[in-house]
């Protein structure tokens, strides 16, 4: 099972928080298919989702989904 203090699953207001942005935009992520979950009740997004997407995104510009460019300085 899961020998980390870590949970397997987080709520979206747990991801929100984690990603400093609000749930609408947590669900919307969910939407279009860049983070993943499953639904037990109420929506959760699988801790290994959440390290994929971070890592995935990382160097991303996401204020716009539909609209993704990566970084420049």
């Amino acid at each position: 099972m899961n020998s980390s203090s870590e949970p397997l699953l987080y709520t979206v207001s747990e991801v929100a928080t984690i990603l400093k942005i609000n749930k609408n935009s947590v669900y919307l992520l969910l939407k279009k298919g860049l983070l993943k979950g499953l639904k037990l009740g109420s929506m959760k997004i699988p801790r290994k989702e959440l390290i994929e997407f971070i890592e995935d995104n990382t160097g991303k510009d996401l204020t716009d989904l539909d609209d993704i460019k990566d970084l420049t300085f």
